[in-house]
C-alpha cells in the first residue's frame, strides 16, 4: 500500500504529459513485460534456490508443473480485473473529488470482508474511518463518476478473490506472469490510442520505473499475502491505505489532515489489527 501511494504521487508530473489512462497504460505495459522477465523458469530457480539457502526451507513445486485449466482461466480473469481497477478508478476521479472516488472504491474490499468474514465489526469500523477519512459526503456527486467508481469497486472485490485463488493454484510468480500480460493487453486497447503520440523516449523509461513502484511491488506482495491471509482480513486490511495516503500527502504534498481524517486513521488502524488477528488461512 505504501508502493502504490508513493507510485500514485510520483505519477503526478507523468500524468500532465501523456494523461492519467496514458500513465495507467505505461506502467501496466511495462509491468507484464517485468513479470514475464521474472517468472522465466531460469530466474525463478535462481530465486527460490537462493531463498532455500537464506530460510532453510522447502520451494514450491517446480515451476515446470503444468498450469490447470483452472488457473490458467483464473490468471487471464485476474488481469482483466486489474486492468478494470486500475482504469476505472482514474475514470472515476476525472468526475468526482478523489475523497468521495476513494470511498466508493473501498466498498469492493469492505463488501469481500463483510462476506467472507466470521465477524463483521471490524469491516464496519473500517467502513466508518473510511467515510470520516474521505469525507465524501462533502461536495455534489456525478453519477457517472460513481458508476466509475462502483465498478472499480466491483473489480477490486474480483481481484482480491481472483488473486487468493490463481495464487493457491498456480505455483511462484506463474499466475502474475499471465495476468499482468493480459491487463497490459487490455489497457493497450483502452489507453494508448489517447496517450501513444506524447511519448518519448524519456517518458517510456519513467514508466519502467514507475511500474517497478506501481504495480509490480504491490502486486507480487499482495499475491503471497493473500496466500497467507484469508480474504476476508486482506480486505478489512485494505482499508489501511487511505491513511497511508494522508501520511504520503502529508509528507510529500505537505497536506495536512483535519480531525476527522485523524480519527478515520485511527479507526482503520485498529480495524486493521482486529481483522489480522484472526486472518490466518
Amino acid at each position: 500500500m505504501t508502493c502504490v501511494q508513493l507510485g500514485l504521487a510520483v505519477s503526478v508530473g507523468l500524468a500532465d504529459e501523456i494523461g492519467a489512462l496514458g500513465v495507467v497504460w505505461l506502467r501496466l505495459a511495462w509491468a507484464g513485460l517485468i513479470l514475464l522477465v521474472l517468472a522465466h523458469p531460469a530466474v525463478t530457480a535462481t530465486m527460490r534456490s537462493a531463498a532455500r539457502r537464506v530460510t532453510g526451507r522447502p520451494t514450491e513445486p517446480d515451476v515446470r508443473t503444468p498450469i490447470s485449466r483452472s488457473g490458467l482461466i483464473g490468471a487471464i480473469a485476474l488481469g482483466v480485473v486489474t486492468a478494470g481497477v486500475t482504469l476505472l478508478f482514474m475514470l472515476a476521479v476525472a468526475r468526482l473529488p478523489l475523497g468521495t472516488a476513494s470511498a466508493l472504491e473501498f466498498l469492493g474490499p469492505l463488501g469481500v470482508a463483510v462476506f467472507r468474514g466470521r465477524s463483521v465489526l471490524w469491516p464496519l469500523v473500517a467502513g466508518a474511518g473510511v467515510l470520516l477519512l474521505t469525507s465524501p459526503w462533502q461536495s455534489d456527486v456525478d453519477l457517472v463518476g460513481v458508476a466509475f467508481a462502483l465498478g472499480a469497486a466491483a473489480c477490486w472485490a474480483g481481484y482480491i478473490l481472483l488473486t487468493q485463488h490463481v495464487g493457491d493454484e498456480v505455483s511462484g510468480l506463474r499466475g502474475l506472469a499471465i495476468s499482468m500480460p493480459v491487463a497490459g493487453l487490455v489497457a493497450t486497447l483502452v489507453a494508448a490510442p489517447s496517450a501513444i503520440g506524447s511519448m518519448t523516449p524519456g517518458i517510456v523509461v519513467t514508466g519502467l520505473f514507475l511500474a517497478v513502484l506501481l504495480p509490480v511491488v504491490p502486486f507480487v506482495l499482495e499475491f503471497l499475502a493473500l496466500r497467507r491471509l484469508t480474504t476476508a482480513a486482506f480486505g478489512t486490511l485494505m482499508s489501511l491505505e487511505p491513511a497511508i495516503a494522508v501520511l504520503v500527502g502529508f509528507v510529500l504534498l505537505h497536506q495536512a489532515p483535519g480531525w476527522t481524517a485523524l480519527a478515520g486513521i485511527a479507526m482503520v488502524v485498529t480495524a486493521g489489527i482486529g481483522a489480522e488477528r484472526s486472518g490466518a488461512r
